[in-house]
């Protein structure tokens, strides 16, 4: 596949990589010339000098014979721009632009974004999507990561398994037996830095980050098994009132009366204006640095600290001062991955990493076949995938045993005809069937071969 990436910065260098590491043919356009030479030494990849919108930066990244652009700059309007010039001039087949602004993306005015006006395929909104996953963390405190597929009834939840976890040290086929009705597949198993798919025979060890595939109804019962039973939070305080923070403090007041919300905001313009937005959230104005503003924020009663600012260390050292004070547990926003690693010494509860988010939104467009979407896992080492069995796949027909699926691939769950179904031996797949599954990314290939809608390769 051939793509152009408009922008250059954490999340257009990320998208770069995992492409050109597939061996895609990935040009990268940014004004940046030194992200442009990092892009060269680097990647697989060839980079470019100029504007993304430009018509002739377009033509000499290879607009002509391009598949899709991608446009991630720090700037809706140049992603909008691109998409269109991309179209109007090249005919690149599929368009897909970052777009942050919410005035753009209000339901009344998404007919902006058709064919006849801005021929955008594709809009991702960082900021939402972030949001959406720092509700669901706060909804599900047990849970290191939450992703809903199959039409919201199917859950992936990455958990921790502690030393008083129930399950370890338990084979994974003895808990199959022990609660038969329980819809939940243990798919990958993260150990001191290593990603593996684990066997029936295999044993869960203290440390462990298990990724299991349930139900969504079946989450809570799920965490409850691996010894997860903490309450959900319900005094919250947001370092960052930004478009995260406004989002998530506006959809707490809409959907849990019982919580309560306080923001800290640096800009005494923006804590006004949002202020004037939120009916029962307090905001207030200062640093979330500042211990005496933490302390008027009541941070010693808290049952979370979510930091949500623009400023990775901001939200880092935040979190750690909260939880000084007395708060339970802390969400903290990190868009540097190098600050990954120091997370859990830091006394860093949970992070979310909106470059891994938006990636994961591109990879689903990117992938072959009817693949419905991608979730990047372990920086790029697994991705959870929802795909559509078409009646000619290698998959519908023969029980599952008789299948010879490919290395690095394990079925999750199945969803048919809006009930989701656990994956067992006798199981037959049929057509139109959703299927979620981890897959390694040694495998990512062979599965977008299983659910292609050519005839060619089977």
């Amino acid at each position: 596949m051939r793509v152009i990436i408009c922008g250059a910065g954490q999340v257009g260098y990320g998208i770069a990589e995992r492409l050109s590491a597939e061996h895609n043919d990935v040009s990268v356009i940014d004004t940046s010339p030194e992200l442009i030479q990092s892009v060269r030494d680097n990647l697989d990849a060839r980079g470019f000098v100029g504007h993304g919108a430009h018509p002739d930066m377009l033509a000499a990244a290879g607009a002509e014979e391009a598949d899709m652009i991608i446009a991630v700059t720090l700037y809706d309007e140049v992603n909008m721009t691109a998409c269109q010039v991309a179209h109007s001039l090249f005919n690149v087949p599929t368009k897909i632009a970052r777009i942050r602004a919410q005035s753009y993306l209000q339901p009344h005015y998404m007919d902006l974004f058709s064919r006849e006006h801005l021929p955008i395929d594709v809009i991702i909104s960082p900021e939402l999507e972030v949001g959406e996953m720092v509700l669901r963390r706060i909804a599900l405190p047990g849970a290191t990561d939450v992703v809903r597929f199959g039409d919201n009834k199917i859950a992936m939840v990455a958990i921790e398994c502690m030393e008083d976890c129930p399950v370890i040290n338990t084979p994974l086929s003895q808990l199959t037996d022990l609660f038969p009705d329980l819809p939940s597949t243990v798919v990958g198993v993260s150990r001191e830095g290593r990603l593996f798919i684990p066997h029936s025979a295999d044993q869960l060890v203290a440390g462990d980050l298990a990724y299991v595939v349930t139900t969504k109804d079946q989450v809570r019962r799920t965490l409850s098994l691996f010894g997860h039973d903490e309450q959900e939070a319900t005094r919250i305080v947001i370092a960052g009132g930004g478009n995260i923070g406004l989002y998530v403090a506006r959809t707490i007041e809409l959907r849990q009366s019982r919580t309560k919300v306080k923001i800290i905001e640096a800009s005494r313009h923006r804590a006004v204006a949002i202020a004037d937005e939120l009916r029962r959230t307090v905001v207030l104005n200062g640093s979330a640095l500042d211990q005496k503003l933490l302390q008027e924020a009541d941070i010693a009663e808290a049952d979370l600290m979510v930091a949500v600012t623009n400023d990775d260390q901001v939200n880092i050292l935040s979190s750690v001062l909260a939880k000084q004070l007395g708060c339970k547990s802390n969400l903290v926003l990190i868009n540097n991955p190098t600050y990954h690693d120091f997370t859990d010494m830091l006394g860093i509860d949970a992070h979310v990493n909106p470059r891994t988010v938006t990636i994961s939104r591109v990879l689903q467009h990117v992938r072959r076949g009817r693949i419905r979407a991608v979730h990047s896992i372990h920086r790029g080492a697994a991705e959870i995938i929802e795909a559509e069995a078409l009646e000619t796949s290698p998959l519908v027909g023969p029980e599952l045993r008789e299948l010879e699926l490919p290395d690095g691939m394990r079925l999750g769950a199945i969803y048919r005809n809006g009930e989701v179904l656990k994956p067992s031996g006798t199981m037959r797949i049929k057509p139109k069937d959703r299927i979620v599954m981890f897959v390694m990314a040694k495998a990512v290939k062979q599965v977008e071969q299983l659910f292609r809608v050519s005839l060619e390769f089977f």
